[in-house]
């Protein structure tokens, strides 16, 4: 090795060591976060955190005190005990309201249209209407499909009515008040009582059902996707020809729950939020 490759070498052996000692303190930050997130306590103390994570009392200090600058960890004075702050908070809140519901459920509709062998929608919510964003048909002779951004009232059919079923009372009130229950078939449920009706019965057993609500000869099962506050984002359905469909609910509605379930807890939303 010549003199110059040396002292090159030489030179470099500080700044590397500097910049692996400054990754290790990241992943040990990171570490003590992660185990805020899946610890069941609220508190934690300096000692838990430390024979939790194999680490030192002093390194756990050093790192709490570093994440309460940003505002990622808060103390308690009093107890000396620490909780996740609003920092943290802010971290968790802007990567879900970030979040592709169009992208995140394609998979879901996927595999939800293949389980079940009939079409599985997703729709979005604009206002008092919703629309079809995505759909995913089977490989069969027979099989139905929707147009995609057209808008539909939220009282008639499955996806319609598993999104008002769940917005708020002062919400569902609201629709009442400024929409009329007009039909798009003989099937729409037209009547504000027996609407109201449904939609409690919508919301005790999870998901919603048509058989020609929306479209004369068309049968569907519809559930709602949850965000991180308990709001129906999303509706994903299962939906075919009514005749054959009727023979079919069972199966569909299991499937569907499933696939509302797993995407529900992508969008941060758990089952204790329910309302």
């Amino acid at each position: 090795m010549s003199p110059k490759t040396r002292a090159a070498t030489d030179t470099d052996a500080p700044a590397r060591e500097n910049t692996g000692q400054a990754i290790a303190t990241v992943e040990r930050a990171v570490e003590v976060l992660m185990h805020f997130a899946e610890t069941p306590s609220p508190t934690l103390g300096v000692t838990e955190i430390a024979e939790a994570l194999g680490m030192s009392k002093a390194a756990v200090h050093r790192i709490l005190a570093s994440l309460r600058v940003r505002g990622l960890i808060e103390l308690d004075l009093v107890t000396r005990r620490y909780s996740l702050g609003v920092g943290a908070m802010r971290l968790g809140l802007a990567y879900l309201d970030r979040l592709d519901i169009r992208r995140i459920a394609a998979p879901e509709l996927m595999a939800l249209s293949q389980r079940t062998d009939e079409t599985a929608t997703l729709s979005i919510r604009t206002g008092w209407t919703r629309i079809y964003v995505d759909q995913v048909t089977p490989a069969r002779e027979v099989i139905m499909t929707v147009s995609l951004g057209v808008p539909y009232p939220l009282h008639a059919g499955g996806s319609s009515k598993a999104f008002l079923a769940f917005l708020t009372e002062e919400e569902i009130e609201s629709y009442l008040a400024q929409r009329s229950l007009e039909p798009l078939t003989s099937e729409t449920i037209a009547d504000t009582g027996k609407l109201r009706e449904e939609l409690a019965a919508i919301r005790k057993r999870g998901w919603a059902r048509s058989f020609g609500e929306r479209m004369a000869g068309a049968a569907s099962v519809a559930a709602p996707v949850f965000d991180h506050h308990g709001r129906p984002i999303a509706v994903l359905s299962v939906c075919g020809p009514q005749e054959r469909f009727r023979d079919e609910v069972d199966a569909c509605v299991e499937a569907l729950l499933e696939s509302t379930a797993r995407l529900s807890g992508q969008m941060g939303w758990t089952e204790e939020e329910r309302r």
